[in-house]
């Protein structure tokens, strides 16, 4: 059974910043890609990026239009960990974030993952 645990979550002022982590069980990353999504109250589920295994695939990321230039997905297989690095934080990013994990590649479209973890609260507020 696969389990993703997320990490580095909390309460910044705008402006500010935070990285997230997905710690992976099982030393199975590599051949997954890694996504994140978050969810604010009220509101429908949001992809936010997502980065392609670079094993058996081109790690190629993608992002949101809403966090494109501010956020960055990154990874490192050897410690099974995932990371989305979060800068000139606004009060609309605040949600809980997710990581998920998908078989080789992003999905094209929508938010079709395989395995996904609990969640951290992300709350951006002066």
């Amino acid at each position: 059974q696969v389990q993703l645990v997320e990490s580095g979550g909390g309460l910044v002022h705008p402006g500010g910043s935070l990285r997230l982590s997905c710690t992976a069980s099982g030393g199975i990353l590599d051949y997954y890609a890694i996504g994140w999504f978050r969810q604010a109250p009220g509101k429908e589920r949001e992809g936010v990026a997502c980065i392609n295994s670079i094993a058996i695939s081109d790690g190629r990321p993608y992002y949101a239009d809403s966090v494109k230039g501010r956020y960055t997905i990154t990874r490192d297989d050897h410690l099974d960990t995932g990371y989305l690095q979060m800068n000139s934080l606004k009060p609309e990013d605040t949600a809980v974030y997710y990581c998920a994990l998908r078989d080789q590649e992003c999905p094209r479209g929508g938010l079709q993952f395989d395995h996904s973890g609990q969640g951290t609260q992300v709350t951006v507020s002066s």
